[in-house]
């Protein structure tokens, strides 16, 4: 079995089980098989493929066929321009959750002191910190969560601090300048028209916001509001924006920010 038949065969497995970017799920996983990039792939393309190798990739291209996303298979998801490691136990970072970040990198001139609530994998808090010079806190309820985004910041050499709470409960009023977050906000009544790799691998704790999909963002802006010095910014990644708008009343300069597809993403209020 040559490389380049791997490929081809694998793409067609793929295509059957109606897996979404075939050629691509099929490039990737057969780069984590072999340990070499896209470019060793098509400039060895008539190599034949090592026992372990083809091992490796079976047992890869049946785990994606199975409904368990690549990013869980190979370990890895790129953000911001870099690699982070994700497991089961974090959401896997979308593209879309830059907006969020872009977001709190225009306003970090003023910004001492950042927290990042819910910090997952860590892809948040690691940017902001080696995009700012700010000194930057994530938070988060999940003991297995937190282990990951200490690894990220470890083998991005991030300086973060790392805290398991819920919400921002271990830290005392007006503590910091900028509060950004993103919550899980997925109505759990709409579970059951999620993808299946989404429903049945991504951890519901970083999933679902309660029945309507607003329930941590009912304890976490007031807790933004305690936390954040007067003046501060709270960042908040959106599913109902109308709805979480209208909990940030009495917030200044209110902004909601589209993402690319024109959908509202990002929400951002100043502390008056």
């Amino acid at each position: 079995m040559t490389v380049r038949t791997a490929l081809i065969q694998a793409r067609q497995l793929l295509e059957a089980a109606k897996i979404s970017e075939p050629r691509l799920t099929a490039e990737v996983l057969l780069m984590r098989a072999t340990g070499h990039d896209r470019a060793w792939l098509y400039a060895h393309g008539n190599d034949e493929l090592i026992e372990l190798w083809w091992i490796h990739y079976g047992r890869y291209l049946l785990q994606r066929i199975k409904g368990e996303p690549t990013q869980y298979i190979t370990g890895r998801q790129e953000f911001y321009g870099r690699e982070f490691r994700v497991t089961p136990g974090v959401l896997i970072p979308r593209p879309e959750t830059e907006h969020l970040v872009e977001a709190a990198l225009a306003r970090a001139n003023a910004a001492a002191q950042m927290l990042d609530i819910g910090t997952g994998s860590g892809a948040i808090a690691v940017t902001l910190a080696l995009e700012t010079k700010a000194r930057v806190t994530a938070a988060d309820i999940s003991l297995a969560a937190l282990r990951v985004a200490q690894q990220n910041a470890h083998a991005l050499d991030a300086r973060v601090e790392f805290v398991a709470c819920d919400l921002g409960a271990s830290f005392a009023d007006g503590s910091f300048d900028l509060v950004v977050s993103n919550p899980p906000y997925i109505p759990a009544r709409d579970r059951a028209s999620l993808q299946p790799e989404v429903r049945e691998h991504e951890p519901a704790l970083a999933l679902f916001g309660g029945h309507d999909g607003l329930a941590i963002y009912i304890g976490l802006i007031p807790e933004a509001e305690r936390l954040l010095r007067p003046g501060g910014w709270l960042m908040m990644e959106l599913g109902d924006a109308s709805a979480v708008r209208e909990m940030c009343a009495g917030w200044a300069d209110i902004e909601i920010v589209n993402d690319l597809a024109g959908i509202p993403r990002v929400l951002i209020g100043r502390k008056p």
